[in-house]
């Protein structure tokens, strides 16, 4: 008798769309934007500095283009206004989303087919409530999540990777952890923490910004898309999926 799954849940960055490549284009029409308003750098040059002023400062920052022009010789930005200059990168990088963010090909359909079988889906994913949750919305992903089942660590107070949002996952969908599928990019705040819970483990490998690292466990299994997650759960737990 094949083992019984009961649920499906799934980071949101880089497994459900390319942060990377949302990052790259949003980046660029954002320093495209200052320097049409004036900044006198090249784009390189204020892509390079806006990147080093992320990784330094976080993601999750909220000022990181006043941090970019502080970095910038003062020559680059004399006789100009920046609270202008910074609102310009603002509103380009948030442009962005209305044209670069979207979810990978195999995404909308594969969540399609999952919602056809009695398995609970659900999302368990890092970072700023808001944030996290437009994601959600532009991606056009949150008719096949029910709100209860949308787990986001600044909206819960646990975050990646200790093993305790993925508990709280499970115990709020009242799915035992052996009985419930998580699917990620991140070999350690993903597998390692889903596997140190006691679930079933995919590791997602899209070629992402954390394809090279490594983990301290193995997941259950590796796939490239959503595509093979699917062809794995039809196969080792015998749920039946529309065509």
């Amino acid at each position: 008798m094949p083992p019984l799954l009961k649920a499906v849940l799934f980071d949101i960055d880089d497994t459900l769309y390319s942060t990377t490549r949302f990052a790259a284009a949003a980046r660029r029409a954002a320093v495209e934007a200052m320097r049409g308003l004036g900044v006198r750098a090249p784009a390189a040059s204020l892509l390079k500095e806006l990147d080093e002023t992320i990784a330094e400062f976080g993601s999750n920052y909220e000022h990181h283009f006043d941090k970019l022009l502080l970095r910038l010789p003062r020559s680059a930005i004399r006789g100009l206004n920046r609270s202008l200059v910074i609102a310009a990168a603002i509103a380009a990088y948030h442009d962005a989303k209305f044209t670069q963010l979207e979810p990978f090909p195999d995404v909308l359909p594969a969540l399609s087919r999952l919602a056809g079988t009695p398995l609970k889906l659900g999302i368990i994913t890092d970072g700023l409530e808001i944030k996290q949750a437009e994601k959600l919305i532009r991606l056009s992903v949150l008719p096949f999540f029910p709100h209860r089942a949308i787990f986001i660590s600044d909206q819960i107070g646990i975050s990646k990777p200790n093993p305790k949002i993925y508990r709280r996952a499970c115990e709020d969908l009242d799915v035992d952890p052996g009985h419930a599928l998580y699917a990620g990019d991140h070999p350690v705040k993903d597998i390692d923490a889903a596997n140190a819970a006691g679930m079933i483990t995919a590791l997602i490998q899209r070629s992402g910004k954390h394809a090279a690292q490594r983990g301290r466990t193995r997941p259950r299994y590796q796939v490239r898309d959503l595509h093979e997650l699917l062809k794995l759960i039809a196969r080792d737990f015998k749920v039946p999926l529309a065509p």
